[in-house]
């Protein structure tokens, strides 16, 4: 019943047919609902090591920190009554796990750089409006511009300081900068930092080759994710994952629908990443989920109520697993109508009274088959896993890190030169140059006082010629009396002479 190489086993319904999602249809996606203690986490178990067995890695985040059970054998004796009504062998195998932790406490750190994480992602993880939004976007057009690597939180503190300083220049070319969204965005960064933003961002950035492993027998790498910390910002855990998903889809070549997928990821507590989204988010989100099926990537959401994603998306959501709801309140009913209308009918059952009446391990289950349409709806026995259910020892989570094929990778971080040191290399520059022109100015002002203090230099004098003397000898008293005199009298006879022929006349 369950030996079928080209299906994952998710269970038994409760007419005794096999229910298996075809590998060949993986890649069409899918969802996990469920209120919370129904098994959706199990079943996300099952599912990620089904998926590792077939030769296919797997990404997930672990949410409660019981998800870490995939690393260690299962307890066969515990379940074998259950997987015997099934014709189910358990093997209590541990999956080829490695653990990954944004804040590198329970497993590797994983790091991205500001610019790989971008403007839009980046104003989600800071919950900016649109026009803080904006001078963001313009602030990395600067550093494009400019040629400035932006890695880590101190590279875009010291871009905004930047940008503010020369606003005018750059309001010009690209519009208004204001000085109270770049102060806002600073504050904005700060809150991001104590919340644990800082280890993220940075180099060496994750390489998702890293994640897309198989181990030596040809089972795909289990990468799980420690998001219990994580959750307590839930802003940077779902533009973390929608980074990440991002990443695969421009990175990943198109190779349409393979035999099984290339790689699959499990988005737990996926209300996290639609809550208060933008319209612009949600638009790439549906892009994203939509166009990725093409790259051989499978993305499975595991939420409480599927009407916690938008239609949009849920669309594309080809492969079904409902676990029980409850319906108390008149929002929790439409959402239970909704989850119901999401699947094929049966005639057997009501499928909204099914979904109610599921007890734990218990779901509704429709998957897609060859040709692609979704199959009846069929109430389903969940298998039991072959790892543990429950959570690893801190003793054995530090034994899977010593072993990891990528230890020593990503444990110690890197800060190479990017904005912040060259911008503040220009600062020192601009500094080392305006002091230079002071200590000039300084000295040209000393050197005028200086010449003006002086006194002035001794000038080459002609020779003085000897005055003469004020006083006159008698003799020469006498001869200009005389001359005075003989001058006198000539002028007046003239004038008579004159005078007196023109009266004659």
């Amino acid at each position: 019943m369950t030996d079928n190489p080209a299906a994952l086993f998710l269970g038994q319904s409760f007419e005794g047919a096999a229910e298996n999602l075809l590998f060949k249809r993986a890649n069409r996606h899918g969802v996990v609902a469920g209120a919370t203690g129904t098994g959706k986490t199990v079943t996300l178990q099952i599912m990620a090591q089904g998926f590792s067995d077939a030769g296919v890695p797997v990404f997930c985040a672990d949410v409660k920190g019981d998800l870490s059970g995939i690393s260690q054998p299962g307890d066969v004796q515990k379940f074998g009554e259950r997987a015997g009504k099934m014709g189910l062998n358990l093997m209590g195998k541990a999956a080829p796990v490695v653990f990954w932790d944004l804040y590198g406490q329970k497993g590797h750190p994983i790091r991205a750089t500001i610019s790989d994480v971008g403007p839009t992602l980046l104003a989600r993880m800071l919950e900016l409006n649109d026009v803080q939004e904006g001078v963001l976007t313009v602030a990395f057009h600067v550093a494009d511009k400019e040629g400035l690597l932006l890695l880590d939180l101190e590279d875009l503190r010291a871009l905004l300081a930047y940008v503010g300083e020369n606003a005018q220049t750059i309001g010009r070319e690209v519009g208004n900068v204001s000085p109270t969204s770049i102060a806002a965005i600073q504050r904005a960064l700060l809150q991001l930092e104590q919340q644990g933003g800082k280890a993220f961002f940075g180099e060496p950035a994750l390489r998702l080759e890293d994640m897309m492993r198989t181990s030596l027998d040809g089972r795909g790498q289990v990468n799980v994710l420690d998001s219990t910390r994580l959750m307590n910002s839930p802003r940077l855990y779902a533009a973390f994952l929608l980074w990440l998903l991002s990443e695969l889809f421009e990175q990943l070549p198109e190779i349409g629908d393979p035999e099984k997928p290339r790689l699959v990821f499990f988005f737990d507590e996926a209300h996290l990443l639609f809550n208060d989204a933008p319209k612009g988010l949600l638009e790439k989100v549906e892009q994203v989920v939509r166009l990725i099926r093409s790259k051989g990537v499978g993305v499975y959401f595991v939420t409480q109520n599927p009407a916690d994603i938008p239609d949009t998306v849920l669309a594309q959501l080809g492969n079904r697993v409902q676990h029980a709801l409850r319906a108390y309140t008149p929002a929790e009913q439409k959402g239970l109508r909704a989850a119901a209308q999401s699947f094929r009918t049966n005639p057997a059952f009501d499928t909204a009274e099914a979904i109610q009446a599921l007890g734990v391990g218990e779901a509704l289950v429709s998957t897609l088959d060859d040709k692609g349409a979704p199959t009846v709806v069929a109430q389903t026995k969940i298998r039991p896993p072959d790892s543990r259910l429950g959570p690893a020892t801190d003793a054995e989570r530090a034994a899977i890190i010593a072993a990891s094929p990528v230890r020593g990778t990503y444990d110690t971080a890197i800060n190479r030169e990017s904005a912040e040191e060259v911008l503040k290399a220009r600062r020192a520059q601009a500094d080392r140059i305006e002091a230079q022109a002071q200590a000039d100015a300084a000295e040209v002002k000393a050197t005028e006082k200086a010449a003006r203090s002086a006194p002035a230099p001794a000038r080459e004098r002609a020779p003085a010629r000897p005055r003469a003397s004020s006083r006159q000898t008698p003799i020469e008293a006498l001869t200009k009396s005389v001359l005075r005199t003989a001058g006198s009298t000539i002028t007046r006879e003239l004038l008579r002479g004159v005078l007196g022929s023109l009266k004659k006349r």
